[in-house]
């Protein structure tokens, strides 16, 4: 879907089209969902903050400005709310992890493998809020610096500032894998 196409779906949500508003959302939902299970790690808070999150973009979408790009706008709304879930919620639950992308390695290296990822998955889980947000929309969405900025509404410095100190986290925690 171009750009334009978006723009239109858009415009047409804004006018009180739920089918617009519907491709918009097949368009848009798995990097909501993903945004969501990175940020709150497991997949029942995730689904719950999508879905949350989808409903907040339908109530407000007659504030959406044409300026931005869709998809950063959600990705705005999602990784609020999730800031306010993790906020209400102390401490920081683990994620459910979900891969089988081992299923025909050596059972030894499978294990490994999950081993790493569960301290990898904890190190991420245990990072403040903030920085989370930051790694995960940088790291695992691959926004750019400045898109982090403008879904995060704060400066670009704050966001490099944020993702330096969480990789520095993340390496001194998986410091046992070199």
């Amino acid at each position: 879907m171009s750009d334009g196409d978006e723009a239109f779906l858009v415009r047409a949500a804004q006018r009180g089209d739920l089918d617009a508003f519907g491709d918009l959302v097949r368009r848009h939902e798995l990097q909501v969902f993903r945004v969501a299970l990175r940020m709150l790690g497991s997949q029942a808070d995730a689904e719950d903050a999508a879905q949350e999150a989808l409903v907040k973009a339908w109530r407000s979408i007659g504030r959406f400005r044409q300026g931005s790009a869709f998809g950063t706008w959600l990705y705005r709304i999602v990784t609020n709310h999730c800031l306010n879930v993790i906020a209400a919620r102390r401490p920081t639950m683990p994620w459910d992890e979900q891969r089988d992308a081992d299923a025909g390695a050596d059972p030894a290296s499978a294990v490994q493998r999950r081993a790493e990822l569960a301290e990898l998955t904890a190190s991420i889980s245990a990072l403040p809020a903030e920085q989370r947000a930051a790694l995960v929309l940088r790291e695992f969405e691959g926004l750019s610096y400045e898109e982090v900025a403008e879904v995060l509404q704060i400066s670009l410095a704050a966001v490099k500032g944020r993702i330096h100190r969480a990789r520095l986290t993340v390496a001194q925690d998986l410091g046992d894998w070199r």
